[in-house]
């Protein structure tokens, strides 16, 4: 089969249109349309339903773009190895993590992955969804349960607790609640119950609200919880990293917390031998020990 035409397949297969696989390869959408009739008469089958709303995979469309996504993985995973230099570091890495760690956590370290690799680019993905490794729909993911997905390396990196906390300015004028029934007189600040996060994170909050909590706001991400609780707004339910990069935070009703967190950082077994995931997991590592270590020292004090 002609490369190209499978190439021209793919792109129209994952746009399911036309012309929006025409934008993508810079091609007419009469030119794509051609490259497709020519492919499936050249296989004698019909690869797509056409209508109104767009195009579909026909059963045997389905075995081709099977074929064409393998295809495609490996080629850009050819691409990623070529790109590797045996003793630099460059390029492009595409990292996917979750909202809350990825904005609270990792981002605020990313200059210093810049000034010791001023040549590497990160494409940064911050959503709960789990993106597909092995497809190459991310490169490295730092997600906050082990990856089940096969085929990918795996490094424990650390545990997480989820933890209340409220500004130093909110607790001078409101006190803080000597127990969880006292919680009724306070702003809970925390994710929905309902929404998407860890599961311990949920229990927690269905467990905190058995407490008449009846004053809430509620925020679909860390980021803005914490946002709310540096702003004298209420307690807030935060990841007890937080604490640790969030000067004027105190912690609330200590003898509360979540079950233990793991948070993984996995990258495909092709990518094995990149330079670039290489340098990001070291420095991902080191600063999690460099964390420890503050951590020990301030408990020292």
């Amino acid at each position: 089969m002609d490369w190209d035409k499978l190439r021209i397949f793919h792109a129209v297969a994952d746009a399911g249109s036309l012309t929006h696989a025409g934008e993508t390869l810079g091609l007419s959408q009469s030119a794509v349309s051609r490259q497709i009739r020519a492919l499936e008469e050249s296989l004698n089958a019909t690869l797509f339903h056409r209508h109104a709303r767009g195009l579909i995979l026909t059963e045997q469309g389905e075995l081709l773009f099977d074929a064409t996504q393998v295809m495609n993985r490996r080629l850009d995973t050819a691409a990623a190895r070529i790109r590797d230099s045996e003793e630099e570091v460059f390029g492009e890495l595409r990292v996917t993590a979750t909202t809350g760690f990825g904005t609270l956590w990792l981002t605020p370290r990313l200059p210093a992955l810049y000034e010791r690799y001023p040549d590497l680019s990160i494409d940064l993905n911050l959503e709960e969804r789990v993106l597909d490794l092995p497809m190459r729909e991310a490169d490295v993911a730092i997600r906050m349960k082990e990856p089940s997905q096969a085929d990918l390396i795996r490094r424990r990196l650390m545990g997480v607790r989820m933890r209340l906390y409220a500004s130093e300015g909110y607790v001078a004028r409101n006190g803080v609640p000597k127990d969880l029934d006292d919680l009724s007189q306070h702003r809970l600040i925390s994710q929905a119950s309902h929404s998407t996060q860890v599961r311990a994170g949920a229990e927690m909050i269905q467990a905190l609200l058995t407490h008449d909590v009846t004053k809430r706001l509620t925020v679909n991400n860390y980021f803005g919880v914490l946002q709310a609780v540096i702003n004298d707004l209420g307690i807030g339910l935060l990841p007890d990293y937080v604490a640790l990069d969030t000067p004027g935070l105190v912690r609330v009703l200590p003898e509360e917390e979540s079950s233990e967190v793991p948070v993984f950082l996995a990258y495909p077994e092709e990518l094995r031998q990149s330079k670039r995931i290489a340098a990001f997991r070291d420095f991902v590592t080191s600063e999690i020990q460099a964390q420890r270590r503050a951590v020990r020292e301030a408990a020292a004090e």
